[in-house]
This record gives structure tokens, sequence and C-alpha cells, in this order.
């Protein structure tokens, strides 16, 4: 590498400028401190908890004022699971808000057919409230071969949600339960 004399002025005057300046107390972190507030300054700050597993890492939301659209989520630094980070999953839970092509309405797939349809709630809680009690009827036991009562089905399982609290599964249990479910299982399990 040739390097002229007047090149090498050049390149030593840039250095001891560039030291002098970074020497005279020129500290950027309050500026990027700043930036990273004006993205949520005006939001609504919600501390919730990530629902795609069973660990329960706590999450802060932030909503805008229009019409209450996510603006940035992060996890919670106070949440004692995770203090503060979440996994690729927790990070994209924007998605289940703000997803254009999130199904907001129950779809229903006829047997044999390759198309699916939008149905009525009304429809769908009845179709599945019809086949629940068609299913539990037909396959319920009342005794067991020993003579001992039962009262069970085992055609019918469930799968719960690691996103409810000790009461939502208390009363979920409860609903499985007086049905007669023998298998009831949690998402977080899996």
């Amino acid at each position: 590498m040739n390097v002229t004399r007047r090149g090498f002025i050049k390149i030593s005057g840039a250095t001891a400028a560039g030291i002098a300046v970074s020497g005279m107390g020129f500290d950027l972190s309050p500026v990027k401190a700043h930036a990273l507030t004006l993205k949520t300054k005006d939001a609504k700050e919600t501390t919730t908890i990530c629902c795609y597993c069973g660990v329960g890492c706590g999450a802060i939301v932030h909503t805008g004022k229009d019409k209450g659209r996510v603006i940035n989520i992060e996890g919670d630094p106070d949440h004692v699971i995770n203090r503060g980070s979440l996994c690729s999953k927790g990070s994209a839970l924007s998605q289940l808000a703000e997803n254009k092509n999130r199904l907001t309405e129950p779809m229903y797939r006829a047997p044999n057919s390759k198309e699916w349809k939008k149905v009525s709630w009304e429809w769908a809680l009845a179709e599945i409230t019809k086949r629940v009690k068609a299913t539990r009827e037909a396959t319920f036991t009342l005794k067991n071969e020993k003579g001992q009562t039962v009262n069970r089905t085992t055609a019918i399982a469930s799968v719960g949600s690691a996103a409810l609290d000790n009461e939502e599964c208390w009363i979920y249990q409860a609903l499985m339960r007086s049905l007669g479910l023998v298998y009831i299982e949690h998402q977080a399990r899996i």
C-alpha cells in the first residue's frame, strides 16, 4: 500500500479529529434511549402472559390510541419467569392481534368435502353441542366390569390451554369431569 505524504496527513487528521470529538463528551446513549421511547410514548401499557406454551412468560403490550392497535410487544422485566426475555414465538405475539389472515369466525368443512365454508357462531356451537351429546350418550359407561360405578366416556378427549389461570382451569376441569371425560390433557405438556 503506497501512502503519500498528503494521504498520511489526511488520515492522521481524520483520526485525530475523531479522537478529539469522542473525548468531548458526545455520548449517544441518551439519544438512543429517547428514540426507543418515542415509539411507545403515548401508548397504553398492558401486561399479559404469552399464550404459546405452558411456561407463562410475561409480556408488556403497548397499544396505540387509534383503535387499540398493537404497537410494540416486549418481555416484562418484572416478571418472575422470563425477566424480560421472550423467545421467538413470544416476540411474535403481535401477530395474534394484527394478522389480517387470522380467522375471526367459525369455518366448517363437511365430511368428504374439499371446501371450507363460513358458518355462524350459533350454528357452530349448536353443532358441537349436538355431537358431544350424541357421542356421550352412545359411549357412556355407568359401571365397569367389576360392577363399580365409573360414570365415564372414553370416546371424547379434551386438550386444554396453557393460557388459563387456576380459576379458569378449575371451571374447565369441572365441566369436562361433569361430562364424564377421562382423557383431559393440557397443552403445555404436549
